[in-house]
């Protein structure tokens, strides 16, 4: 595992508790004492969501790689990166690098593909935006409820580049999509955008740090999420402004539903500035579902799950709408009403 990310499977003493700060809301060690055991070779099996948008692929099952784990964009390009498991009671980790070129436009549709029960995945990628690339990042989350699942991405964006990702996840016992960005600058765009829906007992974890180290850079940061039953839904954002970032311009919002008594939302959404003559902003709402629209639908014969479910579509649907790809948002607004 790259020295970059801080657990390996292999050592228990890695797994972080709630005593590590940014794990607080996600205590890996209480589900995870010891290191589990090496899980077997596994099938690829179904051809993954974004399958019919074609381009290259990465693939690895139950932590194997299924031909190369490296990839550099050096055009328009696209990519799909599957982390299948299909796996009881075991672990497994893998681990990808994608890099995109100068000028080089980069799809990366990145699934993580769960089947099966009790298994710890950690998958890792570490990506690389070089100056004038473009890359946009899909990430399709879906395990089964009983599943412990990290995955941690290290991006660097240089200056000039674009990074703009979505994270869609509906969560598992721990689920927690982690994603690091050192942002270069001097132009340079980030997008880090994310939704969760959560059934159940599931939990799903939303983390991101963003720092700012040159001027004149932008962040636009858009989660938002639904918790129903007794479901846990996490959103940690972090975004530092570093000395010298002078004139950076960062916004983040967190907006919340909790569609039931005993589901749970913690949010965390951060500011730490060291520069000046920046423009930055946070905001986070929890709240439920707007009981007059829903009793406006049910009177005009809409069922109440039916109505519940347009209405949580309607909130959920905006983080969508941000992806610019056509066919992809297309892939992901089918995938999310499904799942609805």
């Amino acid at each position: 595992m790259s020295a970059l990310f801080d657990i390996d499977l292999a050592d228990a003493s890695t797994f972080p508790s709630r005593r590590t700060e940014a794990w607080k809301y996600s205590d890996l060690k209480r589900y995870l004492r010891e290191a589990p055991q090496p899980s077997p070779t596994a099938a690829i099996g179904a051809p993954g969501p974004f399958y019919d948008l074609g381009g290259e692929a990465i693939v690895f099952a139950n932590g194997r790689a299924v031909g190369v784990t490296d990839f550099i964009a050096s055009g328009d390009q696209t990519l799909r990166l599957r982390y299948i498991s299909d796996a009881v009671g075991t672990g497994h980790s893998a681990g990808a690098r994608v890099a995109a070129r100068a000028g080089a436009r980069l799809l990366l549709l990145e699934t993580h593909e769960g089947a099966g029960s009790a298994y710890v995945a950690h998958n890792t990628l570490e990506l690389d935006v070089a100056a004038g690339a473009e890359v946009t990042r899909i990430v399709l989350v879906e395990e089964p409820e009983d599943a412990l699942s990290i995955a941690q991405a290290q991006v660097k964006v240089e200056a000039g580049g674009v990074f703009r990702q979505t994270v869609i996840a509906t969560g598992a016992r721990l689920q927690r999509v982690e994603t690091r960005v050192d942002h270069h600058a001097r132009g340079a765009h980030v997008q880090a955008d994310g939704l969760y829906l959560l059934n159940g007992a599931r939990q799903a974890d939303l983390t991101s740090v963003v720092r700012h180290l040159d001027r004149d850079g932008t962040t636009s940061q858009l989660i938002k999420g639904v918790a129903r039953d007794t479901a846990r839904g996490v959103f940690q954002g972090k975004i530092v402004v570093e000395r010298g970032a002078d004139g950076t311009d960062a916004r983040m919002g967190h907006h919340a539903l909790i569609a039931s008594e005993r589901a749970e939302i913690d949010a965390k959404p951060e500011l730490i500035i060291y520069a000046d003559d920046v423009q930055c902003a946070h905001g986070n709402t929890v709240g439920a579902l707007d009981e007059s629209a829903l009793f406006y639908m049910q009177q005009r014969g809409v069922p109440a799950d039916e109505a519940r479910a347009l209405l949580t579509q309607a909130f959920l649907i905006e983080v969508v709408d941000r992806i610019e790809h056509e066919g992809a948002r297309e892939v992901v607004r089918e995938w999310l009403t499904a799942r609805l």
